[in-house]
């Protein structure tokens, strides 16, 4: 008996070292002044909410081509606080980040997972994608919350474009940015979408070491497999960045024929719009290496590459915010900022102040954990050469093969055939008569039931517990398959209206080209 308590204590160790421990591969010691790295951190969150708010009026408007030269993109003063007050859902970018930020404040630098979970799925904010699907699953215990398997949306932006809170408590150390991403990335995405997050972190962290920006790029790199594809996709902006270095449109068309085609966010299959982060996290980079540390630039080219315009300025701007500093944000830029700086973000308790406030108290305690020292007017890093995450990818054998038009209300019962491996069936939820009303519909497939979905009535302005898609079902042999859909509780004010399919096989479909 004592020998099983003596190995199950050293268990615990061993667990308690590999998961709570600093992270090793340690490079060199450096030493930042407190005001320098203030200063660096506050440009981080400045610039991000400044390059959210430049490319707002452009986002998804501009899907599979650029956004032209002639085309404006207009910025005044004005233009933070015209979007604080008009459409504060802009910002979920910052408000989604707050939630972790103040998990880490309320229950310290290891912070159990559910509680990041929980904080973030009861926040009343509106929600897209991947964040949307998350709050589902959360609130329905459906695990692993972020796999594929359980999201179509896994390859998404979301994590991306929060993940600058882990980059910002983390200054030098990447690795030790990669460890918060685990338990918090996988919370909405997986494979090439927490990837994003990865490489975004990253991005950060080694934005407080050096000022080079193709250095920066090049090592927040090696924190992804190599055998990924948001690695390749990234690897070719840096290598067509070395061929074009003075034509980023160049380096946009050879994204789009390589990279354009999106696999699974079911809004984009089939469609030039593509949410997909290796792409997006590609528009970033080019916008940071075309830039030249130009902050008008860097944040234009972002934004000129289209898609989701605002996320990627953004990130690109907190970036190159951090690499500046808040002091050297041209002024033009910072003086948008003054009349909302102690101003909370909708849906939150925390202003900008408070945000920059929070991150700096939390590195100065992850450079304590990581070995480093907190002096009167300085403080040194144990800085961390960057390493490879796990290997995982999301959809592996899936491929978008077909959309198969349904385009009818549910009554009562509804049968669909198709032929493929997998499937996701799109639509929503209406009640006229009841915001909170609950359908409950059967889902089976070839005359099996494989689940009883309570799908919540989805609201005009997304602050709801929808599910975004209605249903999906992949890892089916490949055969004629039939669906069966059964709705359990209709009411004649309700309406559950059944969008296209989209259909995946266990390879690419050719055979529409075989007689061209």
């Amino acid at each position: 008996m004592r020998k099983k308590n003596v190995v199950m204590i050293l268990g615990i160790i061993f667990l308690e070292v590999m998961f709570f421990a600093p992270a090793k591969a340690q490079s060199k010691l450096f030493a930042i002044s407190k005001e320098r790295l203030f200063d660096k951190i506050k440009g981080g969150w400045i610039a991000k909410t400044i390059g959210c708010t430049y490319g707002g009026p452009v986002e998804f408007r501009h899907n599979g081509t650029m956004i032209q030269d002639y085309t404006p993109i207009k910025w005044s003063k004005n233009s933070v606080k015209y979007y604080y007050d008009t459409f504060p859902g802009l910002y979920d970018d910052l408000y989604v980040n707050i939630v972790f930020v103040n998990v880490v404040d309320r229950l310290g630098l290891y912070a159990p997972v559910d509680s990041f979970a929980h904080s973030f799925a009861r926040m009343k904010f509106p929600l897209w994608h991947a964040n949307q699907v998350a709050r589902y699953n959360i609130t329905h215990n459906i695990k692993p919350l972020g796999c594929w398997l359980n999201n179509p949306h896994a390859d998404d932006i979301d994590y991306q474009i929060e993940a600058d809170f882990v980059g910002l408590m983390c200054p030098g150390m990447p690795n030790s940015a990669s460890k918060i991403s685990d338990k918090v990335g996988h919370l909405f995405t997986y494979g090439d979408g927490w990837y994003g997050g990865v490489y975004v972190g990253a991005l950060y962290s080694l934005s407080f070491s050096s000022d080079d920006m193709d250095w920066i790029v090049k090592n927040a790199l090696a924190t992804i497999p190599t055998q990924s594809d948001f690695y390749a996709c990234i690897k070719d902006v840096i290598n067509w960045h070395k061929m074009y270095p003075n034509d980023w449109k160049r380096t946009w068309f050879e994204l789009q024929k390589k990279w354009s085609s999106e696999v699974g966010c079911p809004d984009g299959v089939f469609e030039p719009f593509d949410i997909d982060a290796k792409i997006n996290s590609a528009y970033v980079t080019m916008g940071l290496l075309y830039g030249h540390k130009d902050f008008y630039t860097t944040i234009d080219i972002a934004a000129r590459c289209g898609q989701d315009a605002d996320c990627n300025a953004a990130t690109s701007a907190g970036i190159l915010g951090t690499v500046l500093g808040y002091s050297k944000i041209p002024e033009r830029f910072r003086e948008s900022i003054y009349d909302v700086m102690d101003r909370p973000f909708a849906y939150t308790d925390v202003s900008l102040n408070k945000l920059c406030k929070l991150s700096f108290d939390h590195a100065q305690k992850q450079i304590v954990v990581n070995g480093g020292k907190i002096e009167s007017n300085r403080v040194l890093i144990n800085s961390e050469r960057p390493l490879p995450v796990r290997y995982e990818k999301s959809f592996l054998g899936h491929y978008p093969v077909d959309k198969l038009v349904v385009n009818a209300m549910l009554t009562g019962e509804k049968n669909v055939n198709f032929v493929g491996i997998g499937f996701v069936q799109r639509g929503y939820v209406k009640c006229s008569g009841n915001s909170n009303y609950v359908a409950k519909v059967e889902l089976y497939v070839d005359g099996k039931l494989l689940e009883t979905a309570n799908l919540p009535t989805a609201s005009d302005d997304c602050i709801d517990n929808r599910r975004v898609d209605l249903f999906y079902h992949y890892q089916l042999p490949l055969k004629e398959h039939k669906i069966e859909y059964r709705w359990l509780n209709p009411q004649n004010d309700a309406q559950i209206y059944l969008g296209d399919i989209i259909v995946y096989s266990d390879h690419p479909n050719t055979t529409l080209y075989k007689n061209r």
